[in-house]
């Protein structure tokens, strides 16, 4: 996976902690904190396939984080919180929500993008009971959905497409 993708990744990935705290606790924060990452790198993946995507995604960017504040109700916090913010893509993270929400759907994205570039996602396709513990919030479908209902459709078409060509 392109290193370009990085800030989208880790934008994504706190942006989800943010609006789906973890349980309390450390280990917690770390199980959630892997889960959210694996959902949101294997989403960039899918979304930005090529290092041109991610070449492209840099000279116009991501778009940010605003419309997905707004649907959450999140508060923006103050100045030092608006830089990371521009660096959240609401389709990755959307897709990651998805994905999140699914754990079947994110075994065949992953099926379906890996080729050495997203790395090990099993606390992703294959959750146990210490990730819904420690990600209650970050798990739950119905929390989940309107984040991940904002660009589903793109996401099974995407899925749909690529599954056809390659079967």
């Amino acid at each position: 996976m392109s290193t370009e993708l990085a800030p989208v990744i880790a934008a994504g990935t706190r942006w989800l902690l943010t609006a789906f705290p973890p349980a309390p606790g450390a280990f917690s924060h770390a199980l959630a904190e892997a889960q959210a990452r694996q959902a949101v790198t294997l989403a960039a993946a899918l979304r930005y396939p090529t290092p041109l995507d991610a070449q492209l995604l840099h000279l116009l960017g991501p778009g940010g984080s605003a419309r997905l504040d707004w649907l959450t109700g999140a508060d923006h916090g103050d100045a030092a919180d608006a830089d990371w913010r521009t660096w959240v893509d609401e389709t990755v993270v959307s897709w990651a929500a998805c994905l999140l929400a699914a754990p079947a759907l994110a075994g065949d994205a992953h099926h379906l993008v890996d080729r050495g570039q997203t790395g090990e996602v099993s606390r992703l396709t294959d959750p146990g009971d210490r990730e819904h513990d420690a990600a209650p919030l970050l798990r739950h479908p119905d929390l989940l959905e309107p984040i991940a209902a904002l660009h589903r459709e793109l996401l099974l078409d995407l899925l749909d497409n690529e599954n056809a060509v390659l079967g």
